[in-house]
């Protein structure tokens, strides 16, 4: 406990919270590199039970710590451009279902590194999406009820232009 927190319990001085992290950031590379370099990676010890959302986020931010990393954000964008578009290509072409999910895949990791890159944590921000789409999904079918219809019995279209309406309330 001591080792691992001197600013705690050593005197050590660290002015705020990112400084703190750097250290501890230090501290854990000097624990890792304790062990044989030639048999270690640097993304050794990131949790594989973690939501995948957090692990990408690890996996990149250690990878990042290696200097692969992006320098600015119009590289990440250009990146996850370039992987839609691997997407489109692979879903227009008939490519097999494996390929096509690999893709999605490659898709939703790159995203995840725009998140990191403007600070934003992934999984707070789909959690923020799945709310927002919650409720205007609840709007369209109080739109629909409005209507005495059952929502399965209306039209993409109508569907659309409800959402739309939630949209803008």
């Amino acid at each position: 406990m001591i080792r691992r927190h001197p600013h705690v319990f050593a005197g050590e001085q660290i002015a705020d919270a990112a400084q703190q992290a750097a250290a501890w950031e230090r501290h854990k590379a000097a624990e890792r590199g304790a062990r044989s370099s030639a048999e270690h990676s640097a993304l050794e010890g990131v949790p594989l039970a973690l939501p995948a959302l957090v692990r990408a986020q690890k996996l990149q931010r250690r990878a990042a710590r290696q200097g692969f990393d992006w320098k600015q954000r119009q590289q990440v964008v250009a990146k996850l451009d370039e992987e839609i578009g691997e997407l489109k290509s692979a879903l227009s072409d008939g490519e097999p279902l494996a390929r096509v999910q690999e893709e999605l895949g490659d898709v939703l990791f790159s995203a995840v590194n725009l998140a990191r890159f403007v600070d934003a944590d992934a999984e707070t921000l789909l959690r923020c999406a799945n709310e927002k789409f919650s409720a205007r999904f609840r709007r369209v079918e109080a739109f629909a009820a409005e209507q005495g219809k059952p929502l399965p019995e209306c039209s993409l279209e109508q569907m659309e232009a409800w959402w739309q309406r939630a949209k803008d309330s």
